[in-house]
């Protein structure tokens, strides 16, 4: 499949682009700045350089597309402003109407709930701690969501809490909070391996399983 990646070179983006690349995908990476394109990836990746705004360059960037993979994740540095991801994430559910692309997998927190899941101590206190402490963030986190769950496409959100810089386990506890046991940490290679073997299942579709280690 040509899947197309957005947020392409962040720590979790990246591994997802070579686990796509692994499984046989084309792939084109979307990205802010073209100094933190991987070298490894060579000629194997299709490479296009833009901001969230710029409509023109997403658009190229989903053209001939089968799938779309959105590793963005909020900027918490107190310093940041505004929500662009909102708006970028609207940019890219346009173009993926205008191309035809349905299948769409994204990446949240326990902050959103899947669509059949019940609040739970865990979602509530990732919740009040995202408010209290990252408000700027939790806006663009709920905001990206609304827009994929509110839209016609096939969409998948990944979700976790805590993400950790250590080896792929192989092993993952995969669910929904009050009906499955989901810890807190996991491995940032798990949540890609995760992440791009969604791309062409079906199993969770409009749905937002959370994983752990």
């Amino acid at each position: 499949m040509n899947v197309t990646v957005f947020g392409a070179t962040g720590a979790i983006g990246s591994l997802t682009v070579d686990e796509l690349l692994t499984r046989g995908h084309i792939v084109t990476a979307y990205a802010r700045n073209v100094t933190k394109v991987p070298s490894s990836w060579g000629e194997k990746v299709r490479v296009v350089i833009g901001e969230m705004s710029n409509t023109e360059a997403i658009n190229s960037a989903i053209t001939g597309a089968d799938a779309v993979v959105s590793a963005l994740g909020a900027s918490i540095d107190r310093k940041a402003q505004g929500t662009p991801l909102i708006d970028g994430t609207r940019n890219i559910f346009d173009a993926m109407q205008n191309h035809g692309v349905s299948r769409f997998v994204g990446q949240a927190t326990p902050s959103v709930l899947d669509p059949q899941e019940k609040s739970t101590f865990i979602t509530r206190l990732s919740t009040f701690m995202a408010r209290t402490f990252m408000p700027r963030a939790y806006e663009e986190i709920t905001g990206m969501c609304r827009i994929i769950m509110e839209s016609d496409r096939d969409w998948t959100i990944v979700r976790f809490l805590a993400p950790k810089h250590t080896p792929r386990q192989n092993r993952l506890r995969v669910g929904f909070f009050g009906t499955d046991k989901i810890g807190f940490p996991v491995s940032r290679a798990d949540i890609a391996a995760f992440t791009a073997a969604q791309v062409d299942d079906a199993i969770y579709l409009r749905r937002a399983p959370a994983i752990s280690n």
